[in-house]
């Protein structure tokens, strides 16, 4: 069975590829777990040294990775290079901490010696998204390899360029042949992997229904998971509030990777008394927006990945403003769109529960604009969401503005007069439908280990 990759600017055709065989999925698994016990068996510096060795590799092939993920994702080329380059941070900071967050901890007890260990658990397989095609391999794959797990991806089929790169780059920075392999593998036959002996652990970043499922089978087969699914991110712009600061912030939130991403910025609550001046600003600032071709450097915006992406987008604006959603503006999109992928900039007001607008994330440029009446109004809507992944809150009173982000938002990321993003340092994950587990920092490479207790009398 064959599927195909298209050029979402230009609409054509990539290349053909194949899907592999039940045969060869279970024939690459036990590669991979053969490897592996061997690779557990490593010690932190030689780890250490073969990550960064991947670092060295994506700073001097950045044009070249940044060129294939523009080609198939459409991110404009100069966004395209800083995910690269954030993928060599990443593997930076985690070659030289992975070895201290992994160190044995004592522990007090009536035993003569009790301590915790932190053990590799085995092949970890990973569901990936197109949206950050090397940022979130890399974000779920170095950690895992550090811990002394291997790793099995399967990318999303718009982007099989780039898994073969990532899987690549592993090999010439010194890692066995086997210890990250990337399959081409088609729904049916997910459930192959999940359940065979040797994959210990299963993580996936994508939609809340492509999260479901996969946890379904994953806890079908007793199999530790990490779910990290969609976002509708409320951001509070409260009375005092620097308003320039919170426009521009919230603008470039919103448009990030031409708003396909699950912690861009998607509602804008505004108290009553901010709300025109708000509303004003934001729309002039997105009524400049202008989308390009992504290999172009200048380009800031670009297509969105896929026509389906547009129409799905296009029936939630559609449906909402049918049920009573008022289009407060509409941008332009390029004469030429052969692709037909480019979608404009909207912003809506007056949308309510019932709608596709309020009930569903909006993967795209589609902006949604609140009125709220106090600060105490404003949680409130912004808490009145399935999802809880981000949130933000822009006040001059930084004091006011960590008490809300700390204890009133519902979410695993909370920023004060700033736009939610991942860091290395810190953990990243979400709350109720957004999924659950953690990425990044210390926390996210003890998601895949065993946390051994040994108490010695």
């Amino acid at each position: 069975m064959f599927f195909e990759t298209v050029n979402p600017f230009s609409g054509d055709t990539i290349k053909r590829y194949k899907y592999c065989e039940q045969n060869e999925i279970l024939e690459a698994i036990e590669k991979a777990h053969k490897e592996f016990l061997t690779w557990e068996k490593t010690n932190y510096e030689h780890r250490s040294k073969l990550i960064n060795n991947v670092a060295n590799i994506l700073v001097k092939n950045k044009d070249e990775y940044a060129q294939i993920m523009s080609m198939e994702m459409g991110k404009p080329i100069s966004v395209s290079i800083g995910e690269v380059e954030k993928c060599a941070v990443l593997c930076k900071y985690y070659a030289e901490h992975a070895e201290g967050f992994l160190k044995p901890e004592t522990i007090n007890t009536d035993a003569s010696n009790s301590f915790i260990t932190f053990e590799p658990l085995g092949i970890i397989f990973a569901v990936m998204p197109w949206n950050f095609p090397f940022w979130q391999v890399f974000r779920y794959a170095v950690p895992a390899l550090l811990a002394g797990n291997g790793c099995l991806l399967k990318h999303a089929p718009n982007v099989p360029e780039c898994a073969l790169a990532i899987e690549r780059i592993f090999r010439d920075a010194g890692f066995p042949d086997n210890i990250f392999t990337s399959v081409f593998v088609d729904i049916p036959l997910v459930e192959t992997i999940i359940s065979h002996p040797s994959v210990k652990g299963v993580t996936l970043t994508g939609s809340e229904r492509a999260g479901s499922s996969v946890a379904s089978l994953a806890g079908k087969y007793l199999k530790k998971t990490v779910m990290e699914l969609g976002g509708s991110d409320p951001y509070i712009i409260l009375e005092d509030a620097d308003m320039d600061t919170a426009v521009d912030t919230c603008v470039t939130s919103r448009l990030i990777n031409s708003g396909q991403t699950c912690i861009s910025a998607k509602r804008f609550i505004v108290v009553e008394s901010r709300l025109d001046e708000f509303t004003k600003l934001f729309i002039e600032k997105m009524g400049k927006v202008e989308f390009g071709d992504p290999m172009d450097e200048k380009t800031q915006y670009g297509p969105m990945a896929r026509r389906d992406l547009c129409d799905n987008l296009h029936r939630q604006v559609e449906d909402s403003i049918k049920l009573g959603a008022k289009c407060l503006f509409k941008g332009k999109i390029p004469d030429k769109n052969p692709a037909g992928t480019f979608y404009p900039v909207i912003v809506l007001s007056n949308v309510r529960e019932g709608m596709p607008a309020y009930d569903e994330e909006l993967f795209g440029p589609v902006s949604v604009i609140y009125s709220a009446k106090d600060e105490e109004d404003a949680i409130r809507i912004a808490n009145d969401t399935p999802y809880g992944l981000g949130a933000a809150v822009f006040t001059t009173d930084t004091e006011r503005g960590t008490r809300i982000a700390a204890k009133k938002l519902n979410a695993g990321l909370c920023f004060v007069n700033d736009f939610v993003k991942s860091d290395p340092r810190l953990p990243f994950g979400g709350i109720n439908r957004s999924g659950y587990g953690t990425e990044l920092s210390t926390y996210g490479i003890k998601e895949f280990v065993n946390i051994k207790t040994v108490s010695v009398k």
